[in-house]
């Protein structure tokens, strides 16, 4: 869908952002530019948009040199979200959203029931539309970008240090969010970051870049980490990149284990074991330590923390986050309800990464 060819570009000052970069996006994947600051990755992306003209070389969209199309119609036919949304201010949300439709040339209405249903894509209430950017919260913010961006169903969406301008937690849901999405849709994305893990949650590929624009290694994420190109990459992906590369290994031949268990609310024998506390619905709600009890029902104040939750067949990055983050030892495993089925130890994820090793 977008090919970089030779491209390279040379400001007045004698600047070069990019260097002689070659570089094929495939049509309906999420291709991710990362790299340090001054590497040239939101240089490299808003060529294709036309916002940046190259010094030289060609980019292509669709099979098509873009110094061939008039950079209105361009950009009006590509997504572009950016850091902190770049929402008017001055108009509502359902405004801002319907606002290239109206530019192509669809009726106020049209775009305005386009904008309703886009609401609901990226999991915003109907009620929001009738606000304003400032009344949003940032995770809003971006959602409303995201919408806008999609709004004239465009196959390409370029995508420049989206969610990097919201807190961690947002940051996450945000990008399961874009991955959902991206089920659903399929469109072609290129996006900008500067965060490694971001990349490689992401991208079905990963471009990383050093300074001056040089294209350091291009390869999926599993053989980012696996094999590294050069020093660079091996420093910029980090020395955790084996714990990195657990999120390419699934967890089937994990088998989650029984553990004890108390009902919030009910009453609770004394054990020397810690005991997982659950609630109705079977969902974690902290741990027991160990000589607690007899006592009153069990209360949230009794409880420690429980760490994350390793959800059934996820990857083994996420089962032994879980067992290294609970204070018992124990990772507790659930279904898509949320219920607890079991637990597993640190030991445990090992050895299945070891089998998944021999079996490979």
């Amino acid at each position: 869908m977008i090919e970089f060819q030779a491209v390279r570009k040379q400001y007045p000052n004698g600047t070069v952002a990019v260097e002689e970069l070659s570089l094929s996006v495939e049509t309906g994947t999420i291709t991710v530019l990362v790299g340090p600051s001054g590497c040239g990755k939101t240089t490299l992306m808003r060529m294709v948009n036309r916002m940046i003209e190259p010094s030289s070389g060609t980019v292509s969209v669709d099979g098509t040199d873009v110094r061939d199309r008039d950079p209105a119609q361009l950009r009006r036919g590509i997504g572009y979200v950016i850091q902190q949304a770049g929402l008017f201010p001055h108009r509502t949300v359902v405004d801002n959203i319907a606002t290239v439709p109206l530019l192509a040339g669809e009726t106020r209405r049209a775009a305005r029931d386009r904008a309703g249903e886009l609401l609901d894509l990226v999991g915003l209430p109907a009620d929001l539309g009738k606000r304003y950017p400032a009344q949003l919260s940032g995770g809003q913010q971006q959602r409303v970008g995201v919408a806008r961006a999609l709004a004239a169903d465009p196959p390409v969406l370029l995508m420049d240090e989206p969610f990097s301008a919201v807190d961690p937690v947002v940051r996450e849901g945000l990008q399961d969010e874009l991955l959902r999405l991206q089920d659903e849709l399929g469109k072609t994305v290129l996006f900008v970051t500067h965060d490694i893990d971001e990349a490689i949650k992401l991208g079905e590929k990963v471009a990383v870049l050093r300074q001056g624009g040089h294209l350091a290694q291009y390869a999926r994420p599993d053989d980012l980490l696996a094999a590294p190109a050069d020093d660079f990459v091996t420093t910029f992906v980090g020395r955790d990149r084996g714990y990195r590369r657990l999120s390419f290994v699934d967890s089937t031949s994990l088998r989650p284990h029984p553990v004890p268990t108390v009902r919030v609310g009910e009453r609770f024998p004394s054990s020397h074991d810690w005991r997982l506390a659950v609630d109705e619905g079977n969902r974690p709600r902290g741990w027991l330590p160990p000589d607690s009890g007899p006592g009153d029902a069990l209360d949230e104040q009794h409880l420690v923390a429980g760490g994350s939750l390793h959800a059934e067949q996820g990857n083994l990055r996420g089962a032994l986050d879980a067992a290294l983050s609970a204070p018992s030892g124990l990772g507790v495993v659930v279904d898509r309800d949320g219920g607890a089925i079991g637990v597993v130890t640190a030991d445990e994820v090992l050895s299945a990464l070891d089998r998944q090793r021999a079996a490979t």
